[in-house]
């Protein structure tokens, strides 16, 4: 039995933005007939060139359905160069975690995200480069050594559990492992995972060394209030408590260095 979080099972019983916009801007579709999961992704910019309004409809599980309402609500207020940069573990993390069987729903939704602004700037939609691997889910080789290299896979398990690639007849193992092979000198370890006090002095660290300097040049400030499991709650002060773009702040430049020198999971909110 799988374990979902809360926001999961919230988003899940209680989608947001469901359907599809009028006159959109751009619109992106995904899915495979072979799994089942197909999803429509469609939004539309406003006056100030940000995503005015973003909507979804999806055939899928339970994961497929709440990775897609939360990326909307991600997605409303940001611009297309902000959008484009939301990987398929930002839409992970907003929900607090998915099982890793069901990582591949997350994909699915950076995936729908990228035809949609492809499709808006009049770009071909890419199309599935390299060579099939995995006849069953139609998943190429690219897309594997994609997988591989962005989340630090190691096992066909793990691969799976993102591209469903190798989850069918599993004839495509030998090759799915030969590729991982490939990757065998350049897989770093993980990191031991860090203590709740060891992370805290991490942060608050990086907060004062990396954050505070760049916000005070700008007029404002931020305060760390709490940190509860990989969800740091902070306080935005000075200019920063009111400019429009703080939620950009927030994620742009607080929470990826977070991530960047503390733990990629942890998410950070404003209280």
């Amino acid at each position: 039995m799988w374990e979902y979080t809360g926001k999961v099972k919230d988003h899940f019983l209680n989608p947001r933005n469901v359907g599809v916009v009028e006159n959109a801007d751009g619109i992106g579709e995904v899915g495979s007939l072979a799994c089942g999961d197909a999803l429509k992704l469609s939004f539309k910019l406003g006056s100030d060139n940000k995503i005015e309004d973003v909507k979804f409809q999806t055939f899928g599980c339970a994961s497929a359905i709440a990775s897609s309402s939360v990326l909307t609500e991600m997605l409303k207020g940001m611009t297309l160069e902000e959008a484009e940069k939301v990987s398929n573990e930002d839409i992970a993390e907003a929900l607090g975690g998915l099982p890793r069987e069901k990582m591949h729903c997350s994909v699915m939704g950076r995936d729908a995200l990228e035809k949609a602004i492809s499709n808006f700037r009049g770009q071909e939609a890419k199309k599935a480069d390299g060579q099939i691997v995995c006849d069953c889910f139609g998943v190429t080789d690219k897309e594997i050594h994609r997988v591989v290299k962005e989340h630090n896979l190691s096992s066909i398990e793990e691969v799976t559990n993102y591209v469903k690639a190798g989850g069918g007849c599993q004839k495509c193992h030998a090759d799915i492992q030969e590729i991982l092979d490939s990757y065998k000198g350049d897989v770093k370890p993980k990191p031991a995972p860090l203590t709740n006090i060891r992370k805290i002095q991490l942060i608050q660290e990086t907060l004062e060394r990396e954050v505070r300097p760049t916000l005070k040049q700008d007029g404002g400030d931020i305060e760390l209030v709490d940190v509860d499991g990989d969800k740091v709650l902070v306080r935005l002060q000075g200019r920063c408590s009111s400019c429009q773009a703080s939620q950009a702040t927030l994620k742009g430049h607080v929470e990826a260095k977070l991530r960047e020198l503390v733990v990629d999971t942890l998410v950070v909110e404003e209280v």
